[in-house]
């Protein structure tokens, strides 16, 4: 008998392969935790931002509706962060918000805007 002959019948392959299959499996679990951490953490990023931009469109509503009013401009900047809150998920609970921001006067001391159905933003 070889050497190679005696070593198969010891079983040296077989601890070998199971050596081998533990070390891969556990760098795969240890890149599937990475991973998962990222993850977590890139959903946490996401509702910190979703939150500061719900902030920043409740401040905003509420000082022109005590202004009384909104210009182009204002309305714009507004709707651009409307839509980027909307895009990280928002749950629609600033529409009312947004549509009754939509119907304050463009310049000051003038006539509410009326909205046709085609231009609600629901």
């Amino acid at each position: 008998m070889n050497v190679y002959q005696w070593l198969c019948v010891a079983g040296i392959p077989s601890v070998i392969t199971l050596i081998i299959t533990r070390v891969i499996t556990k760098r795969l679990n240890a890149a599937e935790t990475k991973a998962d951490e990222a993850q977590k953490r890139s959903d946490a990023i996401a509702l910190g931002i979703q939150a500061l931009l719900r902030n920043c469109l409740l401040q905003g509503y509420r000082h022109y509706q005590e202004k009384g009013w909104a210009d182009y401009e204002d309305r714009a900047n507004l709707e651009n962060v409307w839509q980027q809150y909307h895009a990280l998920g928002g749950n629609g609970d600033m529409n009312d918000l947004r549509n009754t921001f939509r119907h304050l006067p463009m310049t000051e001391g003038g006539a509410p805007v009326v909205l046709s159905d085609e231009e609600r933003w629901y």
